[in-house]
C-alpha cells in the first residue's frame, strides 16, 4: 500500500497539486492499481511469442506529397518577431 508521503511525491512529480482528502483518496486507487500490475507479474509468459499488436494493421493515412504553400515572406510578415526566417518565440521549457 503506498504511503501519502509516496501520493505527494508522485503528484509533484506530474505537477499536480492535490488536497489532504485526494491525497487520501489517490493513495487508496494507486494501491488498489499497483496490486492489479503485481498480480499480472505473476502470470507466466514465457510461450507466448511478442507481438506489436494483437490484430493486424494497416496503415490509413495518405501520402505525404508537397504541396504548393505560402512564401516564407509571407509567413514571417504576420510573425510579431523573426530570428534568420524563422519565427523567434519564448522559451517555454524549464531548465
Amino acid at each position: 500500500m503506498l504511503t501519502s508521503d509516496e501520493v505527494r511525491h508522485i503528484a509533484q512529480l506530474a505537477r499536480v497539486g492535490v488536497t489532504d482528502a485526494e491525497v487520501e483518496q489517490l493513495r487508496e486507487q494507486l494501491s488498489n492499481i499497483l496490486e492489479h500490475f503485481s498480480a499480472l507479474s505473476q502470470i507466466d509468459t514465457e510461450s507466448i511469442p511478442p507481438t506489436g499488436h494483437a490484430v493486424p494493421l494497416h496503415n490509413v493515412f495518405r501520402d505525404d506529397v508537397a504541396e504548393p504553400s505560402y512564401s516564407t515572406e509571407d509567413i514571417l510578415a504576420n510573425a510579431p518577431r523573426q530570428e534568420e526566417r524563422s519565427i523567434r518565440v519564448r522559451a517555454v521549457l524549464e531548465f
